[in-house]
């Protein structure tokens, strides 16, 4: 009995360290009257288990290694099993030697129409179309894996980040929005295509240097690592020069705006005129967010 009760612990363990996302998936419902809560408790459940015991890489995760991030589902409309949404997506990485977690990932997707039975199955299959709220689900957590691993070494996220691509080209094929070339400047196809794109390496490059040089050394040299984070930050303007108002310029200060203006407005004091400047520049939605900055 001792024997089988190790090999069962054994086994539980191996799957919990399979584990690579401590997601939050939660399903919002207020601009709909009368909702029946039942079927999205059973949804957001359902989600919850799929996202967090997948196993996406076949890696070993430690508990404290899990990524920690959410999806946020607002539903707007629904008409018998067919769901009208928008799902925004977060993930933050742990700072080394401090209890901060720093922002890699901010991205509301406005194209997310899934359909949906109480109580179906929810498994992913790379090689096939089987339902569009598992392929946006499953494409969000291979983009939450790989930029979380870009930001721990260089370009470190690339097998992850090939297998969103997959999930896009087989969904493609598909009648829902969001998968393809022609209906935005600003979906899924660009986000991946993007990210993996030579065009735009520096956005992964300056992820790495931003996070690995930069935060994780701010508990030796502060000072430092701002110029070092200040370098990243203009490294991603530098897409500006060749591709203006480029999709993932948004990306990146959607995640890193407030994080940015915090960096730089604390001490040790530094000359940032030309780095505000720069924001002002790229990001001029933000301007109001960069004038806060104190130096």
């Amino acid at each position: 009995m001792r024997k089988y009760l190790l090999l069962f612990v054994l086994i539980v363990v191996q799957l919990a360290a399979a584990q690579e996302l401590n997601c939050r998936v939660k399903i919002n419902t207020e601009t709909i009257m009368g909702a029946n809560r039942q079927v999205y408790n059973t949804l957001e459940k359902a989600l919850n288990d799929f996202v967090n015991k997948t196993e996406w890489t076949g890696n070993q995760y430690k508990p404290n290694e899990r990524i920690n991030c959410s999806m946020n589902i607002n539903i707007t409309e629904v008409e018998s099993t067919s769901f009208k949404a928008t799902i925004q997506v977060e993930s933050s990485r742990p700072i080394y030697n401090s209890s901060y977690s720093s922002p890699v990932f901010n991205y509301n997707d406005k194209e997310f129409n899934f359909d949906y039975i109480e109580f179906q199955n929810l498994i992913f299959n790379p090689n096939s179309f089987d339902s569009n709220l598992v392929s946006v689900v499953s494409f969000y957590c291979y983009i939450i894996i790989g930029l979380d691993a870009d930001t721990f070494s260089q370009n470190g996220g690339g097998i992850y980040l090939e297998n969103a691509r997959e999930i896009l080209t087989v969904a493609q094929g598909s009648a829902y929005k969001g998968w393809n070339q022609g209906e935005s400047n600003q979906n899924r196809y660009f986000l991946i295509t993007d990210l993996l794109s030579p065009t735009f390496s520096l956005y992964r490059e300056a992820l790495f240097t931003y996070h690995y040089e930069g935060m994780d050394n701010m508990h030796q040299d502060i000072k430092a690592s701002k110029n070092t984070i200040a370098e990243a930050v203009n490294s991603v303007a530098q897409i500006a020069k060749f591709r203006p108002n480029a999709f993932l310029m948004r990306v990146f200060f959607d995640a890193k705006v407030d994080e940015i203006v915090s960096i730089f407005s604390g001490g040790p004091k530094m000359n940032v005129a030309d780095l505000i400047n720069t924001l002002n520049q790229v990001s001029p939605i933000n301007a109001a967010k960069w004038a806060t900055i104190k130096f």
